[in-house]
């Protein structure tokens, strides 16, 4: 299977000051996926203009024809099964079927206490993910829901007519821990990972790739518990995150060194952050796009 490549486009500003222009010309330059973040506001840019990602992917489908879209990642922090269902399936109709949910247990960010609670423990965002993701793979997939859980309720929830792709729109599972991996290998259709995040700040590339491979020998071991075959699911790196940051992008010949050693790792799919100006993900425009156009031929 060829690598693909897709880019993540953040909500920062206003759909016609440059936001749509960006999902126009990611399908121009022929990305596999178009995904966003799902948060209410993140890091850096929390001072500034931020967008909500489900009315963006709707925007975002009127305006263009083949790329998929997707979400890097939705989470519980502010999210109910039942809403976000309802909400995934209309956008999934809009766009003709072209949806991935990417999915996450959450953080502890601006989003775990933007409601007015508590940051969740690690025990405790693990202990509401184990439950959100089965709830809402039932709730995209049977016309009506009934549950009552530790966390989440439905009574009587109608999804009709259901989502158009069948018999659900894929779930792409962020997890590197034994339960999310757990969740990935019977929910997922996609696994994902932006790296070890304690090698970000001085680990080198190469303890970031014996990492990852680690992480992927884990989710084969998930797997092989549930009798399912690793490669059924689709494995997505989320550029960024790992020491290599933004060198990656620097040029055509250094992504490709990049996303070669990764692919050797059986990644599917490389996602890398559309340039974003006096930013972590800053990026000359002109190598981005040559990136874009150039480097998966090499990779096949």
């Amino acid at each position: 299977m060829s690598l693909r490549l897709s880019t993540v486009i953040l909500p920062y500003r206003r759909w016609h000051e440059g936001t749509r222009a960006a999902w126009t010309r990611a399908e121009e330059l022929g990305f596999h996926t178009g995904y966003t973040y799902d948060h209410l506001s993140w890091r850096s840019f929390r001072d500034g203009p931020w967008f909500g990602a489900v009315p963006t992917l709707t925007a975002a489908a009127a305006v263009t024809d083949r790329m998929r879209l997707g979400t890097l990642v939705t989470s519980p922090n502010f999210r109910h099964p039942v809403t976000l269902a309802k909400e995934l399936i209309t956008l999934d109709d809009i766009s003709g079927g072209r949806v991935t949910l990417g999915i996450g247990a959450g953080g502890t960010g601006f989003d775990a206490t933007a409601l007015g609670q508590e940051p969740w423990t690690p025990r405790e965002r693990a202990d509401r993910f184990a439950e959100f993701v089965p709830l809402l793979d039932r709730l995209l997939s049977e016309d009506s829901v009934s549950y009552e859980g530790d966390f989440y309720a439905a009574h009587e929830a109608r999804n009709i007519p259901g989502c158009v792709q069948r018999p659900r729109l894929p779930f792409a599972v962020a997890a590197t821990g034994p339960r999310g991996l757990r969740l990935a290998a019977r929910h997922g259709q996609a696994w994902v990972t932006t790296g070890d995040p304690r090698l970000f700040e001085s680990g080198t590339p190469e303890q970031s790739v014996h990492a990852i491979r680690g992480q992927a020998e884990k989710l084969a071991d998930a797997c092989a518990e549930l009798g399912r075959d690793v490669t059924e699911l689709d494995k997505i790196l989320l550029t960024g995150f790992t020491p290599d940051r933004s060198r990656p992008l620097e040029s055509l010949n250094a992504f490709v060194d990049f996303a070669g050693r990764h692919a050797e790792l059986g990644f599917t799919e490389i996602v890398i952050h559309w340039p974003i100006p006096d930013s972590d993900f800053a990026a000359d425009e002109k190598v981005f796009e040559r990136i874009a156009m150039e480097a998966p031929a090499q990779l096949r």
